[in-house]
C-alpha cells in the first residue's frame, strides 16, 4: 500500500474516531434535562443580545471577528453547526473539518476561527463528561503522558499562529487557509475515488463505513506497536492489565511525543485534540481499542480546555456566542444525521461527502491568491481575485445547503417510518 494511501486510511479512521465521540457526547447532553437547561440558560441572553442587533458583545471584538455583531451572523453559526453535526452524524466522520472554513467564510478572522472551533469542542466535551461511565478502562499514566506533550505542542502551536497574526493578518488567514486546503484536498481526492469505485460494483458498507457508532473488537497489535513497545526510554508507563496477562509497557516520552502533534493540530487547526489520538493510540503505540476510548475522552477535555483558554481565549481569539451557537446546532444536527442514515442508502452519503469536502477545498484555495496578492507575494487584479474567491464561496455554501435540504427532507419525508422504527 502507498504512503498517500495509507496516510488517507489514517485520517480516515481519525475522522471516524472523532465523529463517535462528537456523537456519544451530544447524545449525552440531549438525553441529560439538566444539561439542556444550563445550555437553555447559557444561550437566552446570547440570543436577546443577537435579535437586539448588538455590536461588540463579549467574543465580538471588530479587531479580530467580524465587522459588526448581528443576530445574521449568530445564525449563520447555528448552520454551520448544524451543517457539521449532519455530516457527523449521517457520515459518522469529517463534520469538523468544515467548522473553521465555514466561520472563515462567514467573514471570522482565521485565528479567531481556529480559537472558536477549538473552544466549542472544548465546551461540547465538558458537558458530556458522564459518558465516561460507558467508555471503558481509563489510563491515566497514559492521558498524563499525552497531555503533556499535547500541552506543549498547544503552547507551539498557538504561539505559531498569534505570530503569524501579528506579522499581518492576511498572512494569518493565508496559513490557515493553505493547511486546511491541503488535508482537505487530500481527504476530498481519496474520498472521491472511493466512492466512484464503490458506484461500479464494490459493497456498500452503509453511511458509516467501518467506523459507525458502534463498539468493536480490539485491534491486534501493529508491527508499529511492536517496535515502539520495545525501545525502553524510561519512564515505562503500564497499560492494558485488565485486557493482556502482565500488562503491556510503553515509553511516556514516546506518548508525549504523540501528545505533541495533537496538540500542534489543535491549536494551528481548531480540529480538537481527539481528531488523530484514537488511531494513533491504536495502530501507532498498540494500544487496546477498549483503553484507547476512555483514554482519548479525558485526554481531549484537557488538551481543547488548555488550547482554547491559554492560546486563544485570553488574548481575546475566542467568539463565545459563536461557539455556543455552533454547539446549538450541531447537537441537532448530529441527531437528525444519524436517524437519516436508517433511510439513505450509504453510498449516496459517501458521495456527498465526498462533494462536500472537495467543496471545503476550494472555498479555502479559492482565498489564497487574494491573500497574498494584498502580502504582495504575487500580482492580482482586486477584481480577478475577488472573482476566484467568490467561486470558492458560493461552491461552498451551495454544496452544505444542498446537502442539509436533502437530508431534512429525508428525514421528514420518512418520519413516520422513522418513529415506527424507534
Amino acid at each position: 500500500m502507498s504512503f498517500p494511501r495509507r496516510m488517507y486510511e489514517f485520517l480516515t479512521m481519525a475522522s471516524v474516531a472523532h465523529a463517535k465521540w462528537d456523537y456519544e457526547v451530544s447524545m449525552s447532553i440531549i438525553r441529560n434535562r439538566k444539561k439542556l437547561l444550563i445550555l437553555f440558560i447559557l444561550l437566552m441572553p446570547i440570543l436577546a443580545i443577537s435579535f437586539l442587533q448588538a455590536a461588540d458583545v463579549i467574543g465580538g471584538k471588530t479587531a479580530y471577528g467580524p465587522a459588526h455583531y448581528s443576530t445574521t451572523i449568530f445564525l449563520v453559526s447555528i448552520a454551520i453547526g448544524l451543517g457539521a453535526g449532519l455530516i457527523t452524524g449521517c457520515i459518522g466522520a469529517g463534520g469538523g473539518f468544515i467548522i473553521t472554513p465555514a466561520l472563515m467564510a462567514a467573514g471570522v478572522k482565521g485565528i479567531m476561527a481556529v480559537g472558536t472551533d477549538v473552544f466549542h469542542i472544548f465546551a461540547k466535551a465538558i458537558m458530556g463528561t458522564t459518558v465516561h461511565k460507558k467508555l471503558g478502562n481509563v489510563s491515566l499514566k497514559l492521558a498524563v503522558a499525552f497531555v503533556c506533550g499535547s500541552a506543549i505542542g498547544a503552547t507551539a502551536g498557538g504561539y505559531l499562529n498569534r505570530k503569524i497574526y501579528d506579522i499581518d493578518p492576511a498572512l494569518s488567514d493565508a496559513f490557515i487557509s493553505v493547511v486546511y486546503a491541503t488535508i482537505l484536498l487530500f481527504l476530498g481526492t481519496y474520498a472521491m475515488m472511493d466512492y466512484l469505485k464503490s458506484r461500479k460494483g464494490a459493497v456498500d458498507a452503509g453511511a458509516h463505513g467501518e467506523g459507525g457508532h458502534g463498539g468493536g473488537k480490539p485491534a491486534p497489535i501493529t508491527g508499529m506497536g511492536l517496535k515502539l513497545q520495545a525501545l525502553k526510554i524510561p519512564p515505562m508507563i503500564k497499560f492494558d492489565e485488565d485486557y493482556v496477562a502482565g500488562g503491556r509497557k510503553i515509553s511516556g516520552v514516546i506518548v508525549a511525543c504523540g501528545g505533541f502533534i495533537v496538540g500542534v493540530l489543535a491549536a494551528v487547526m481548531g480540529v480538537g485534540g481527539g481528531f488523530v489520538t484514537f488511531p494513533m493510540f491504536i495502530y501507532t503505540f498498540g494500544i487496546s481499542t477498549m483503553t484507547t476510548v476512555g483514554t482519548d475522552i479525558l485526554q481531549i477535555i484537557f488538551t481543547a480546555g488548555y488550547a482554547s483558554i491559554t492560546q486563544f481565549a485570553i488574548y481575546g481569539y475566542v467568539f463565545y456566542t459563536l461557539a455556543m451557537g455552533m454547539l446549538l446546532g450541531s447537537l441537532v444536527g448530529i441527531q437528525v444525521g444519524a436517524l437519516t442514515t436508517k433511510v439513505v442508502r450509504g453510498i449516496d452519503i459517501r458521495g456527498f461527502y465526498a462533494i462536500t469536502i472537495l467543496a471545503g477545498f476550494a472555498n479555502r484555495a479559492t482565498v489564497v491568491p487574494k491573500k497574498l496578492g494584498e502580502l504582495g507575494y504575487i500580482e492580482i487584479s482586486k477584481g480577478l481575485a475577488s472573482g476566484i474567491e467568490a467561486v470558492g464561496f458560493w461552491l461552498f455554501w451551495v454544496c452544505i445547503a444542498f446537502f442539509g435540504f436533502w437530508l431534512f427532507a429525508k428525514f421528514f419525508g420518512n418520519l413516520k417510518a422513522l418513529r415506527e422504527e424507534g
